[in-house]
């Protein structure tokens, strides 16, 4: 039975969950994957970079607590590997959609340091994904990325694992939980306002929700998608991108009255030039799989060279959200399938 020594950089919501998940998980590691842990880092603007190959306690850092280790005060992410001796880096920070730095960065030095980079940050992936695929064949490493979209589906393990062979024509999905719960409120009779006040209640829309509603989140999601499923990057500014903002109130509610509901569908589709990427508003057919989504939940309609149609639905409660605890479910997954390979 090996023992792994994690890093976490970013130590927020998802990495607490992280660390519930994995101290909850531990005798099903131990005995069905013969995996044992031990947290020897974590990085936050907070706590500074802490390190102790000897682990640090996660009950402390779970309750709020700063944990005993060496404190490192340059800042450097591969001072702070080495003085963990990590063999695995959870890169958990907040995403910049427009660069994918400092994620990108951060899981440069893990897999050059020689640790496995697992990461939730759709910027990386978006801005850096050949780059850090190719870093980590040739360091013997794997780089897996499965939070980034539709957390909780297996959306690039899927492929990876279970569609060998298979070549993706065409992707059309319903990826941002804020917008479809922004229509159905519109649909029930709310002003936009009031319905953005209903998604943030539920937890599902950030203070700002413009990321949601503007489809800069499915935009990020659907170059992913291209970059990773379809082998063709793409950059954000080549998605031709239209929120739910322009949406009249009238013209949602006659649509939903006519049994054609209006949602924000992401879509990448094959051309003869390379790929066509979408994210914008549209009526859907009763009959049209995506119309048949309600609340928070989300949905990918995969069209491959030997399969017509696979579908795949992540379902949300009405009075829920995938939180942080599905994310970090993918990153403990993620963890599992790079240390069993």
């Amino acid at each position: 039975m090996k023992t792994y020594n994690l890093c976490i950089l970013g130590f927020g919501n998802v990495g607490r969950a992280l660390v519930s998940h994995l101290q909850a998980k531990t005798p099903e590691l131990q005995e069905r994957y013969g995996i044992e842990w031990r947290l020897t880092g974590v990085a936050t603007r907070h706590m500074g970079w802490i390190a102790s190959p000897a682990g640090l306690d996660g009950e402390a850092l779970l309750g709020g607590q700063v944990p005993a280790g060496d404190t490192l005060g340059s800042g450097d992410e591969q001072e702070w590997l080495a003085a963990a001796q990590a063999d695995v880096l959870f890169e958990l920070t907040s995403t910049n959609p427009q660069t994918g730095q400092p994620a990108i960065d951060h899981l440069r030095a893990a897999l050059e340091h020689g640790a496995h980079a697992i990461t939730a940050n759709k910027g990386a992936l978006v801005h850096a994904y050949p780059e850090l695929h190719a870093l980590a064949q040739e360091r013997g490493k794997q780089f897996l990325f499965e939070a980034t979209v539709m957390g909780g589906a297996p959306v690039f393990s899927l492929f990876r694992e279970a569609l060998p062979a298979a070549r993706l024509v065409r992707f059309r999905g319903l990826l941002n939980s804020t917008s479809n719960v922004v229509i159905e409120e519109i649909e029930q009779g709310k002003s936009f306002e009031e319905a953005v006040r209903k998604a943030q209640e539920l937890g599902i829309a950030e203070t700002d929700p413009s990321a949601d509603v503007d489809g800069w989140d499915a935009a990020l999601k659907v170059c992913a998608i291209a970059t990773v499923l379809m082998d063709m990057p793409i950059r954000l500014e080549e998605v031709r991108r239209e929120g739910i903002r322009g949406l009249s109130a009238a013209k949602v509610q006659q649509a939903r009255a006519a049994g054609r509901p209006f949602k924000l569908v992401a879509q990448v589709e094959r051309v003869d030039e390379g790929v066509v990427a979408s994210v914008q508003p549209e009526q859907l057919e009763p009959g049209d799989p995506l119309a048949a989504v309600t609340g928070g939940s989300m949905l990918a309609h995969f069209e491959m060279d030997m399969i017509p149609g696979l579908t795949m639905t992540l379902h949300v409660p009405d009075t829920g959200t995938v939180g942080p605890e599905v994310t970090a479910y993918d990153v403990m997954a993620d963890f599992i399938r790079a240390v069993s390979r």
